[in-house]
């Protein structure tokens, strides 16, 4: 298979870490990386993906995100946890 070079800009301590446990493992850094990348699955569309699959048909299609904001918002008032505002930590 061809090969082509690549240039990664990392945390230099994080280099020294990855640099460490390729020593231990007798691996080198490529090894490691193209060991990383293929676990990564093909891209395929969303559509197609094994969660869509499973949540296909649960919703109406006439939901909104609005819907869905305010359903969430109902569930934080009847649990206790929402004060009302939309903040970073607590909005879609």
């Amino acid at each position: 298979m061809e090969q082509t070079k690549l240039t990664v800009r990392i945390p230099r301590d994080l280099l020294e870490n990855v640099k460490r446990y390729a020593a231990e493992n007798h691996i080198t850094l490529t090894d490691l990386v193209e060991a990383y990348l293929r676990r990564i699955p093909a891209l395929e569309p969303l559509n197609n993906a094994p969660i869509v699959c499973r949540l296909s048909g649960i919703l109406p299609r006439d939901v909104s995100m609005q819907d869905y904001r305010d359903h969430l918002e109902e569930r934080m008032i009847t649990k206790g946890s929402f004060d009302g505002k939309f903040t970073a930590t607590n909005h879609i």
